[in-house]
């Protein structure tokens, strides 16, 4: 899956052309659709599937849909699809901060009934694990009543981007204005603000180990231990990886400056070490809860997994502890009262963010009504005159009914007196705004609290608090 990506003012956004899915090598059409919606349809991407919506087909069981229209395309039309093609892929994204996951699944959904125009079955999944919210739109290759195929024609790029960026503007979201095809890389335009590689952390933590005048090599090695860098040794290659990394790197893989050699000149004063300008910080581990090794054992799991569990485990009880300490030695009741408070922040920025939409959501709609209102007045009134005619009604029904819809609303929403459409726009942009800043704090305090709440749940594991609970109410369970 690939998609060109466009940088203007701080916006990421993916404008990506239509993309055929093939079956591949060694693969039917049933696996290589399965494939697909698995990757699309991923739990931890979607929310736990919150943020999927099927139009035409069933979530669950929508590789065996697809597979079964080919067949009926097949039987109806007496035609076999000459190409590999099995449904077809779109992928829009937001700029971050700038969208709800719930108001992307619906752009995106809004786009796949213009484009297709109901002749497709497609998915919509809404993925909310980058920093940007995107969308990914299948859709089926053979139509709904299965006697036609879609072709993607000549200039799909262009018509996909066009009618991508008018909803976006319809939504007032930003848009990639004159996209260039070839252009900077991502991390390159994020500059400082870039996630730090694992090749970065490893240099950051030699400058820091460095620092401490190590007497030699091997101590260099130890100081880097005893920060939490992994340190292997295979013959005359020496492995390092950091916290949270799966994969190792070789030292010599870090290039000039912090080869062995090289390190080994500076240790000695031969050589004078010149750190990076803008050395990476090491970012700490992601928070994990402790494994219930007896309940994985249990279950079927061998010796290799008890062994590995029980390293994780003491690696997370040390994050925990180093944690404490970090934060003058807090005890388990100041853990506790911390996690409330981050838990009570993600509730506050979430119920405003809520807040804020619904009263973005009503406002689209007032204003839709306001511009109908005012532009059926005229033939509501004429209606009026004619004394209610059934020739004039039928002659202005389309107008008839927006006014009398544009009348209901307001009397639903109890105006007594209509706004001008000027202060609504003027009410939504400062919405917009104010969501801006919101959602910015909004994913910060959610992963505070994810990991306060993961430290504060280890805490209890290791000081025993509500293990004697837990015991009684298995043997009551038991009896």
């Amino acid at each position: 899956m690939a998609a060109l990506f466009f940088i203007r003012e701080g916006c990421i956004i993916a404008t990506t052309c239509i993309m055929p899915l093939h079956i591949g090598r060694g693969r039917s059409v049933g696996k290589a659709i399965q494939s697909i919606l698995d990757y699309v349809e991923n739990t931890e991407k979607t929310d736990h599937g919150r943020l999927i919506t099927c139009y035409g087909c069933n979530c669950q069981i929508a590789d065996a849909e697809f597979l079964f229209s080919k067949q009926q395309y097949k039987r109806l039309t007496g035609r076999e699809q000459k190409n590999d093609v099995i449904a077809y892929h779109f992928r829009q994204s937001f700029r971050p901060g700038e969208v709800m996951p719930e108001e992307a699944n619906r752009i995106g959904v809004e786009f796949a009934e213009r484009f297709l125009k109901g002749n497709n079955a497609f998915i919509v999944c809404t993925h909310i694990d980058r920093a940007h919210i995107h969308n990914h739109v299948i859709w089926n290759s053979i139509t709904l009543d299965c006697t036609r195929k879609f072709r993607n024609f000549w200039g799909s790029t262009k018509a996909v981007r066009e009618l991508s960026d008018l909803i976006c503007l319809e939504h007032h979201l930003s848009i990639v204005e004159n996209p260039q095809r070839r252009g900077r890389s991502y991390n390159k335009w994020l500059g400082d603000k870039a996630e730090p590689c694992h090749r970065d952390i490893l240099r950051a933590a030699i400058d820091a180990a460095l620092e401490k005048k190590p007497a030699d090599f091997n101590a260099l090695l130890e100081l880097l231990r005893e920060n939490g860098i992994t340190v292997t040794r295979r013959g005359k290659s020496i492995s390092l990886c950091a916290p949270g990394w799966k994969g190792a790197a070789c030292l010599d893989s870090l290039r000039d400056g912090y080869t062995e050699a090289d390190l080994t000149a500076v240790i000695l004063g031969g050589k004078t070490h010149t750190p990076r300008k803008q050395p990476a910080s090491v970012p700490p581990s992601k928070a994990s809860l402790l494994i219930d090794i007896q309940a994985k054992l249990n279950e079927g799991k061998g010796a290799g997994y008890e062994r590995w569990a029980k390293v994780f485990n003491l690696k997370q009880m040390a994050q925990t502890m180093n944690y404490l300490r970090e934060h003058d030695g807090l005890d388990y009741d100041g853990l506790v009262q911390r996690a409330d408070a981050a838990s009570m922040r993600f509730n506050e920025l979430s119920a405003q963010i809520k807040a804020a939409e619904t009263r973005m959501a009503e406002i689209s709609v007032l204003k839709t009504q306001l511009i109908n209102y005012a532009r059926t007045r005229k033939v509501f009134e004429e209606y009026k005159a004619s004394r209610y005619s059934k020739k004039y009604f039928a002659e202005h029904e389309g107008d008839i009914i927006l006014h009398r819809a544009a009348k209901k609303t307001f009397n639903e929403m109890g105006l007594k007196k209509l706004p001008a459409v000027k202060s609504l726009q003027t009410e939504y942009a400062a919405l917009i705004s104010e969501k801006k800043a919101a959602y910015a704090e909004y994913r910060e305090a959610r992963e505070e609290m994810k990991r306060l709440l993961v430290y504060r749940a280890n805490a209890e594991q290791i000081l025993g608090i509500g293990t004697c609970e837990t015991e009684k109410k298995k043997e009551r369970e038991q009896r």
